[in-house]
């Protein structure tokens, strides 16, 4: 079988399977335990991973940008491209490749472990589908867990950005002319 006809029939097994998965997320039975507990793996087990990455992302970000800024006048835009450049692309293409990184590989590892010793057979032959029981719950806690730890990786790399820009930039976190009764006018 020539190279064509393989990446051709990988892409339809991948496609099927793909539609298996999608279509068992709307079908009973919903497998919730299962899917909580994946987005106790997925999220909660990658989220030190994903507040070292924004951190020092933006760290890096404005340690970079800012001396071009200054020679423009523009130092006190730095904050402002930090965030924005962190929220638009750097914040979620990250969080997508340290997810995929880590996650990615355990759960190709343990479905393969799962199909070697053949538990998915035993799934089948007790009338379990293993699509929805396995890959389902896991494309559940990726949906819902992946936007969160973008939120964490971009609010981390903006307090990455904040600090070095105060400690290395002497820039202030908070900009002179604003005062806490100004963000909270009801409480003063």
């Amino acid at each position: 079988m020539n190279f064509a006809t393989r990446a051709l029939l990988e892409l339809q097994e991948t496609t099927l399977l793909a539609a298996r998965a999608a279509r068992g997320l709307f079908k009973r039975p919903r497998y919730i335990p299962e899917a909580i507990a994946q987005m106790d793996s997925i999220g909660v087990g990658s989220l030190t991973i994903i507040i070292l990455t924004g951190f020092f992302t933006g760290a890096v970000l404005t340690l970079q940008t800012f001396p071009t800024l200054k020679y423009y006048g523009a130092q006190d835009q730095t904050g402002y491209l930090v965030a924005l450049s962190l929220i638009r692309e750097l914040g979620p293409v990250l969080t997508a490749l340290m997810v995929a990184g880590r996650v990615g590989s355990a759960i190709s590892a343990e479905l393969g472990s799962m199909t070697v010793s053949q538990q998915i057979d035993a799934m089948r032959a007790l009338g379990t589908d293993p699509i929805r029981k396995l890959v389902a719950p896991r494309i559940l806690a990726l949906i819902i867990t992946l936007p969160l730890l973008t939120v964490i990786a971009d609010t981390c790399g903006m307090i990455g950005g904040g600090t070095v820009a105060s400690l290395y930039t002497a820039c202030p976190l908070v900009p002179t002319g604003l005062r806490f009764g100004m963000v909270f006018p009801a409480t003063i």
